[in-house]
């Protein structure tokens, strides 16, 4: 297989230096050691290459990331033509048009007051710029005891030490300990687990009772010393937990009572995931802070931002007052310029509308596994689903944890991409599989997703 009219692919002479040198990403090395790796040497539309010229659905958007699909040949041009005129400057104490442009551009998609937007160059580092800020505010506000951070059970913000402190997955954190402390944990909005958290009712009492337990927290921990509650619009981890009705106006009752900023982590959700530019306007509600990243590029360069409120950048309009925190390469000129055509596309395409209108064909083709045994339940919202899996479907056993890593990585995994479906199979909760395809597709991709999963799962469950 040739791509981009290069050479052949010399698959084994790549397999052999990333055995020698490269250090995968929240993989097991041994795996790379023993197996190799699959190998990714192009992408068109929603499908992908390996290096043996094997086609796949991308059903992941690389990593919830290439939202307009990928071989977008114009966002390729845009990125050249931009490094020809500058190919970088800081926006330390300095500017440049396609920044400029690119906050201004957010800006009038984010929500209410959310005007402000300091740039970095991913997820992680987005929410570690709001953490910091939000403890920052409160010091100039004079209350410099409020430092602490709520934030979910199971949930995922990010591996840098601040970031980390709010990810809410011990088994990520304990081999990092110390982490920065002020980290604090509720639970969740799993419906579907809400008996084993305690919880008996319909989901909309379920909302309240959720929300209200950040409430507890925060009175649990004083309210002078809490700074901030980071939440996923539809948590990641887990397997995409969407928001119970009113659960969100709750929280925001909640911050406002007890003076605590409420920080919508976007990161996955922004751009067109949940069927709006930013899933808080879907859910109608209104943070202080914004984090995102992953689609506003859809991948082709990389960059994060975190969208601030008018409150919270008052304090820095006058005087000597700054935020000294930034990234070399935050606002980076390809990046931005990327962004501006990406979001772009999204507009001419119609993308969002796209997600919108074809959001309820994919949970009802999705809902179609309900039928199989081994499939507890199909949850999430816009392009963005999870499948849980189960050992006994009448009580929601799942499955324990030697069960699980014969299930997920001794066979689902590798199952489902050798019937040429990437995705993701994650048991950082319950056992589940996480679909987020790009934003391009419809109901014909829905049904060639159906079928391989179908096939997959069966062939999964005969061999428990």
């Amino acid at each position: 297989m040739t791509t981009n009219n290069t050479a052949p692919i010399n698959d084994a002479d790549l397999q052999q230096k990333a055995k020698d040198h490269l250090w995968m990403h929240f993989s097991r090395q041994s795996v790379l050691e023993e197996h190799g790796v699959p190998i990714i040497v192009k992408g068109e539309g929603h499908h992908i290459w390996d290096s043996k010229g094997k086609k796949y659905i991308d059903g992941l958007s690389g990593l919830f990331v290439v939202n307009a699909g990928h071989g977008r040949k114009r966002l390729a041009e845009v990125a050249a033509k931009q490094a020809e005129e500058l190919a970088f400057f800081p926006i330390w104490s300095y500017a440049h048009p396609q920044a400029i442009e690119l906050a201004d551009r957010l800006a009038s998609h984010a929500p209410g007051d959310l005007n402000r937007v300091f740039f970095s160059t991913g997820g992680g580092e987005a929410v570690e710029t709001a953490f910091k800020l939000a403890k920052y505010y409160w010091k100039l506000q004079g209350r410099p005891t409020k430092h602490k951070v709520i934030s979910r059970a199971v949930a995922y913000h990010g591996t840098p030490q601040g970031a980390l402190a709010i990810t809410g997955i011990p088994a990520m954190k304990e081999m990092f300990e110390p982490i920065t402390p002020g980290g604090f944990r509720v639970p969740n909005t799993n419906y579907y687990r809400a008996e084993e958290m305690g919880f008996t009712g319909d989901i909309d009492a379920f909302g309240q009772w959720a929300a209200n337990r950040i409430e507890e927290m925060i009175l649990f921990e004083g309210p002078e010393t809490v700074a901030a509650v980071f939440l996923e619009p539809v948590q990641n981890s887990g397997g995409c937990f969407p928001p119970p009705p009113g659960y969100f106006q709750r929280v925001r009752e909640i911050c406002d009572k007890y003076d605590v900023l409420l920080v919508a982590d976007e990161v996955i959700t922004g751009f067109g995931r949940i069927g709006a530019m930013f899933a808080s306007t879907h859910y109608g509600f209104q943070p202080d802070m914004i984090t995102c990243a992953k689609g506003m590029t859809s991948g082709y360069s990389p960059i994060g931002a975190t969208i601030i409120s008018d409150r919270i950048y008052e304090p820095f309009r006058h005087g000597s007052t700054a935020f000294y925190h930034g990234y070399t390469f935050g606002g980076h000129p390809v990046s931005s310029a990327v962004a501006l055509a990406n979001l772009d596309i999204f507009e001419e395409e119609k993308l969002v509308e796209n997600v919108r209108d074809n959001s309820p064909i994919f949970r009802k083709t999705l809902e179609r596994l309900n039928d199989l045994p081994i499939v507890g339940d199909v949850r999430g919202d816009g392009y963005f689903f999870g499948i849980e899996l189960v050992k006994d479907k009448a009580t929601k056993t799942t499955f324990d944890d030697d069960e699980s890593e014969r299930l997920l990585r001794g066979f689902l995994s590798k199952a489902l991409y050798d019937a040429g479906l990437y995705c993701r199979a994650d048991d950082r909760g319950d056992p589940v599989i996480q679909l987020a395809p790009p934003l391009t597709i419809g109901p014909a991709e829905f049904d060639e997703i159906e079928g391989i999963l179908r096939g997959v799962l069966t062939e999964a469950w005969t061999r428990l």
